[in-house]
């Protein structure tokens, strides 16, 4: 049987889907962070929690219009989901006992700071839950393009953006590259199979380390 080949944001999801371990509680953020739960690795079983109030997303079976996710897009449930007010949302989310946190992001600089909620001039509806997030799972990836629609890099050297926090990336996954946020800075961790270092380097404006155990995904 010939293999689907994935598109850009499929790929980024089926890259961070397998840095989820089997048991962990995810909260998954709005836009292409919501795809990951689809490609979870056979045996790995987790539970995604929404921080509009509940713990189990699941497939969709049957569109309900009081049932969506963060994002407002509808939802499903699984066997043992459980439903919330925000305020236990959060007790979850600030008491750490959320395991990861997968989010998009405008910018990504190479101190691990994160810029996702807002454009300057532009109208947003406000930050939500991400400050909370990035400050109280225990592990925290991005999940973006590597390049703005523009080509301009959105992994920088400093975010130039309105900050959703300060040193709290911990890895960056794109369709070209996965690096990890370290006390040294970034490191190049992998690079995409029909990607090179050369192209990785052109496209990225932050400093950071190539790990001698480069590996290819």
């Amino acid at each position: 049987m010939a293999t689907v080949a994935l598109n850009t944001k499929d790929r980024i999801a089926n890259r961070i889907a397998k840095e989820l371990k089997d048991g962990d509680l995810v909260n998954l953020g709005i836009g292409l962070p919501t795809k990951v739960g689809n490609f979870l690795p056979e045996g790995v079983e987790v539970m995604l929690q929404s921080e509009n109030g509940y713990i189990g997303i699941g497939p969709v079976t049957e569109v309900d219009p009081d049932l969506v996710n963060a994002g407002g897009q509808p939802a499903g449930m699984v066997t043992g989901a459980a439903m919330f007010d925000s305020f236990m949302s959060f007790n979850l989310i600030r008491g750490g006992h959320v395991d990861a946190t997968v989010l998009g992001a405008l910018q990504v600089d190479q101190n691990g700071n994160l810029a996702n909620w807002m454009v300057p001039g532009k109208m947003v509806p406000g930050m939500g839950g991400a400050m909370d997030l990035v400050v109280g799972a225990k592990k925290v990836i991005i999940g973006m393009e590597h390049a703005a629609k523009d080509g301009s890099p959105k992994i920088l050297k400093q975010c130039n953006l309105p900050l959703t926090g300060k040193q709290v990336v911990d890895m960056i996954v794109t369709e070209l590259a996965v690096f990890t946020c370290t006390d040294k800075g970034l490191v190049l961790e992998e690079i995409s199979e029909d990607t090179d270092l050369q192209t990785v380097r052109e496209k990225t404006e932050a400093d950071y380390i190539v790990s001698k155990n480069l590996k290819k995904f």
